[in-house]
């Protein structure tokens, strides 16, 4: 097979997709309107440009769904207007988010901080405004949106995760949240956390994979937690580096034991430490 037949071929197969598929730019474009009109950061708006800029937004909805729905034109306009008829809803909760990490973290100063600096509430937020397309059954949409924050902040939320309120991740890169995780409130999660599922087969994709995290838990750095079943009981600490598959009872104290020796000078000589990997 030659280059350009392969070409051909590829292009063939893809021209159904390609009619269907929103640009990335579009979606991202979207997004950080959205998300301006709910933290303006500073900006000096009247409500004549917030009405404004509330009917451009609609209209951007309407148009990144519009392609991707089979029953087009009803469906599309009561999708959209029951999404921003959400939006006061998703403004409270990222403001309780916005204020658990104001009150749990001593370097954060002021709230705009939060909105202008923290990839955690990046992510958060990206996810809250994700989270109810995802719910109304939209392909796509939703997973772009939350890979466009997962590219700037390395935290991977799943739009199909479920979270309570007052969700504060602190640091965040590398965190994974799975598609069936289910976080209640009051969590608190640092760097390079896995949600995660046991398995990846694909005939147990419509399953629960993830875990359950109930109400007031930490979950400290470099901490695995895997599988539908576990479930991470209420008002529990997870150490860091911690691997779980399995479920642990309320108000428990989970860590990782490990030895650390420090080696006088007179033992240092006789070690090996210049290691080459």
């Amino acid at each position: 097979m030659t280059s350009n037949h392969l070409l051909n071929l590829i292009g063939e197969q893809n021209k159904e997709t390609r009619a269907a598929f929103p640009g990335k730019t579009y979606v991202i474009k979207f997004l950080e309107q959205l998300t301006e009109l709910l933290f303006p950061a500073g900006t000096d708006r009247s409500e004549i440009d917030k009405s404004l800029a509330l009917n451009d937004l609609k209209k951007s909805l309407n148009e990144l769904i519009n392609p991707l729905m089979p029953q087009r034109d009803f469906t599309t306009v009561r999708i959209t207007g029951k999404y921003f008829e959400s939006l006061p809803e998703i403004y409270g909760q990222l403001l309780l988010d916005a204020e658990a990490i104001l009150e749990f973290d001593p370097a954060a100063s002021s709230l705009e901080e939060i909105v202008l600096a923290y990839p955690g509430f990046h992510a958060i937020t990206t996810y809250r405004l994700a989270h109810p397309l995802y719910i109304a059954g939209i392909p796509l949409l939703p997973r772009l949106m939350c890979e466009y924050a997962h590219r700037n902040t390395g935290i991977d939320i799943n739009p199909g995760a479920t979270i309570g309120k007052s969700f504060f991740i602190d640091h965040g890169t590398g965190v994974v949240i799975g598609e069936t995780a289910v976080i209640g409130n009051n969590v608190k999660i640092y760097q390079g956390v896995t949600l995660g599922a046991l398995n990846v087969r694909k005939e147990e994709a419509m399953k629960k994979r993830h875990p359950t995290i109930e109400d007031n838990v930490i979950i400290y750095s470099g901490s695995t937690i895997l599988g539908g079943d576990t479930v991470i009981g209420h008002d529990s600490v997870v150490g860091g580096n911690v691997w779980l598959t399995r479920s642990v009872p309320p108000q428990s104290i989970v860590y990782n034991k490990s030895e650390i020796r420090v080696k006088s000078a007179a033992e240092k000589e006789s070690t090996a430490i210049n290691f080459v990997i």
